[in-house]
C-alpha cells in the first residue's frame, strides 16, 4: 500500500486538492447564494439543493471549460510549434521523438493498438489533445446550458420572457463568461513557457536541470 501511494503521489494530492477546492466553492457559494435570497425575502435553499442548482453547475463547468481547453490547445501547440530555450518545448535542433508510426509498430514493446492499421495509428497519435479537446466541449455545452437555466430563472423572476438554451448561445453574458477564464489560461500558459528559459525548479520534469543553459530546449 505504501508502494502504491507513493507511485501515485501526484496523482492523489492533485485530486485532494481539488476536492477540498470544489467542496469550499460548492459551500462558500451556497453561503453566498443563501444571503441573496434571504435579501429578496425568498427562501434559502439547502445545501444539497446548491450543489444541483444550474448556479452552481455553471460556475463549475465555466472553470473545468477553461482549463480543458488550455491543455489541449497546449498539447498539440507543443507538437507543431517551438520555443527555443523551454523547457516546456520540443528541440527544434533534434529530430522528432517518434518517427514513423508504422516503423514504432513493428517494435514488441509498443501498445498493441499501434499494429491495427493506420486509422488506428493516426486515433492513437492523437488521442490525448483529442480527449482534452472533448472535455472541453462536454464542459462548455454544460457551461452553456447551466447559464442558460440561471438566466431564463432570473427573467422569469423580473416578468420577462425566458430566453431559450439555443438563444442563449449568442447572449454576452456566456462568452464574458467564458472569455474571462481563457485569457488567464493562455496567458498563465504563455508565462510558464518563457520562464521556463530563465528560471528552474530543482527535481520539477517542467523544469530543466539546474545546471542547463538557457538555450538549452526541453527538459
Amino acid at each position: 500500500m505504501k508502494r502504491w501511494i507513493s507511485d501515485h503521489g501526484l496523482t492523489i494530492i492533485l485530486l485532494a486538492l481539488f476536492l477540498v477546492s470544489i467542496i469550499g466553492q460548492w459551500l462558500s457559494g451556497w453561503t453566498v447564494e443563501n444571503e441573496e435570497l434571504r435579501s429578496h425575502g425568498r427562501q434559502v435553499s439547502s445545501a444539497w439543493e446548491y450543489l444541483g442548482s444550474a448556479t452552481f453547475q455553471s460556475s463549475v463547468f465555466e472553470n473545468w471549460e477553461s482549463e480543458f481547453l488550455q491543455m489541449s490547445v497546449y498539447v498539440v501547440l507543443t507538437s507543431i510549434l517551438v520555443q527555443r530555450g523551454s523547457s516546456e518545448s520540443r528541440d527544434p535542433d533534434k529530430p522528432d521523438r517518434d518517427g514513423s508510426l508504422q516503423e514504432i509498430a513493428q517494435n514488441q514493446d509498443a501498445p498493441r493498438i499501434l499494429r491495427r492499421g493506420p486509422v488506428m495509428r493516426w486515433i492513437y497519435a492523437h488521442s490525448l489533445g483529442t480527449a482534452l479537446f472533448v472535455l472541453f466541449l462536454l464542459s462548455f455545452i454544460l457551461h452553456w446550458t447551466n447559464s442558460a437555466k440561471v438566466a431564463a430563472d432570473k427573467a422569469r423572476e423580473h416578468g420577462d420572457a425566458a430566453v431559450s438554451a439555443l438563444a442563449y448561445l449568442r447572449d454576452p453574458q456566456l462568452w464574458f463568461e467564458s472569455f474571462q477564464n481563457w485569457q488567464s489560461e493562455f496567458l498563465s500558459t504563455a508565462v510558464l513557457v518563457v520562464l521556463s528559459i530563465y528560471l528552474r525548479q530543482r527535481n520539477s520534469p517542467e523544469s530543466k536541470p539546474l545546471t542547463a543553459s538557457n538555450s538549452q530546449t526541453g527538459s
